[in-house]
């Protein structure tokens, strides 16, 4: 692409990015604020939470709009109630944003590394929604701070391999949630996400135009996974994966 084009497109897109951050964020505090108000923390939370997953939707399918374009396929057929897990391959720092599109309406949050945090505004949201910080706390810790956000109803989404991938070869998993998961005995749902890596490139913030596909696979069922080691059980999920990006990565 010429490359004043692309300068221009990403212009466009982060102009657009910082009014919208700066009309969007003090509307949407004062409403929170408001109706915490009227209601109990637990209420609040749950608001404020799906409140970011709104927000996070309306920029990857208008704000983005210069850049990429998403098809999502929704193949996930859970006839039972939540919360869940969602776990997903990890290409670009825009996969943070993405999942909003398969997670919502669930109120959600991340497993992050401690970097997201250090991001101005982004970081103080994440930590007031109460995003778990894997690198921060011991494993013991983790587990017990997430088996209450999942006994709550909250919803779990991370990215096992820890970072993103430097290539389009998804890295090994880790094992924490896992074992969370197999303590919570929550439904697994595997999100695969593809083209993004990008929108940026590692090391960058220059957007490169392209498309973004997310597949939002059926999910496992503690009945599929509850005689699994943690081992096991990651390996067999991130085969899922793998086996859709391959499919997802010839265009199908």
């Amino acid at each position: 692409m010429n490359v004043l084009k692309l300068i221009y497109r990403n212009v466009i897109f982060y102009t657009l990015f910082i009014l919208f951050a700066i009309v969007s964020i003090p509307i949407l505090t004062f409403y929170i604020c408001f109706l915490a108000i009227f209601s109990t923390r637990r209420r609040t939370m749950k608001r404020f939470r799906i409140t970011i997953g709104w927000w996070a939707l309306g920029i990857i399918k208008i704000i983005l709009l210069p850049v990429a374009r998403i098809q999502y396929k929704n193949r996930s057929e859970i006839n039972i109630p939540g919360p869940y897990i969602f776990v997903c391959n990890h290409r670009s720092f825009s996969d943070g944003f993405l999942l909003a599109l398969p997670c919502m309406p669930q109120e959600c949050i991340q497993i992050v590394n401690a970097w997201p945090f250090k991001i101005p505004v982004i970081g103080l949201i994440a930590k007031l929604a109460g995003y778990l910080s894997i690198n921060e706390m011991s494993f013991n810790e983790f587990s017990r701070r997430a088996c209450e956000l999942l006994r709550q109803g909250v919803s779990i989404a991370a990215f096992p391999e820890g970072t993103r991938s430097a290539d389009k070869k998804i890295g090994q998993f880790h094992s924490s949630i896992f074992r969370v998961a197999l303590q919570a005995q929550c439904p697994i749902v595997p999100i695969c996400i593809s083209g993004n890596e990008n929108i940026p490139p590692r090391g960058s913030l220059l957007l490169h135009p392209g498309i973004i596909r997310m597949h939002k696979l059926p999910g496992l069922q503690l009945e599929q996974y509850k005689d699994l080691s943690p081992f096991k059980l990651k390996n067999k999920v991130r085969d899922i994966i793998t086996k859709e990006l391959a499919v997802m990565e010839h265009g199908a």
